[in-house]
């Protein structure tokens, strides 16, 4: 059983959330996400998002997308980003990781190429942002094959119909983007996500998460009331960049683990 579909599947036995958190690879600097991603699993997240940085990231507000600028400085790429996977799995075997990126990489790779080499990483899904379900269909057979989750995004504005559609092709969790705007937003409605995730679910048994809006304590505890899983990304991609300014040498791993505790054990708390 792949380990997004055995920790949500745990987690919903127990009567408990997902906690799933996003940062971008390679963001301030290349050795930063290693230690990020040890130190989200010891604050208790469930499942890790790790963006893979793009020029032109769709939909992302400013704080992520200087996020991806300083990945790509860096040097960050798909490649870099499965061998980051490939040496948090050295250490941890059973934390699921979700790549979230763009068409574009993976293309030039090569579906069937991209999903053995992602999978001998140890990545566990990917959501592709801007792969439009009539064009998934190829990499949805590649990526089945290796056994890895295809993520898909749903929206405000998703009709039943495609909703159902969607729902037939993801595997995993389907991913409800909670507002009409851009990442790092604050105006969220929580009744009005209730009413959508009440819709989505009597098209689909697949665990429904949220992100997009939820940036502390009170928003996560109100969403994981009303989802099988919270998504936060902004607010530590934006604690992520804090360091950026930092001489490297002088950031070592507890700097890094403490800076996101700050925001993440508010977080696991709410969430139980």
């Amino acid at each position: 059983m792949n380990r997004i579909t055995k920790r949500l599947s745990d987690l919903r036995s127990k009567g408990r959330k997902a906690l799933i958190t996003y940062i971008v690879c390679g963001d301030p600097f290349p050795e930063a996400t290693l230690p990020a991603m040890q130190g989200m699993v010891e604050q208790g997240v469930d499942i890790i998002e790790l963006g893979v940085p793009f020029s032109d990231p769709m939909a992302e507000g400013p704080v992520i997308q200087r996020g991806h600028e300083r990945a790509l400085a860096g040097g960050t790429s798909l490649k870099s980003t499965l061998k980051t996977v490939k040496g948090f799995r050295q250490t941890d075997q059973r934390t699921p990781i979700v790549l979230m990126g763009y068409a574009n990489p993976v293309e030039k790779m090569g579906y069937k190429n991209f999903a053995i080499a992602a999978a001998e990483a140890g990545v566990d899904g990917l959501l592709t942002v801007d792969l439009p379900l009539e064009e998934a269909v190829d990499l949805n057979a590649e990526l089945k094959a290796v056994g890895i989750e295809n993520i898909f995004l749903l929206a405000p504005t998703t009709s039943p119909e495609r909703a159902k559609q969607v729902a037939s092709l993801a595997s995993g969790f389907l991913y409800y983007v909670s507002l009409k705007g851009v990442t790092g937003a604050q105006h969220l409605d929580v009744n009005s996500v209730e009413l959508k995730l009440a819709e989505f679910r009597q098209l689909t048994n697949l665990p429904l998460c949220v992100g997009f809006g939820i940036r502390d304590a009170k928003s996560a505890k109100a969403i994981a009331a009303i989802a099988d899983g919270a998504v936060i990304g902004s607010v530590l991609v934006e604690k992520m960049g804090s360091l950026a300014d930092s001489d490297v040498a002088k950031v070592d791993d507890d700097k890094i683990k403490a800076v996101l505790a700050e925001v993440l054990a508010p977080l696991r708390s709410a969430l139980e």
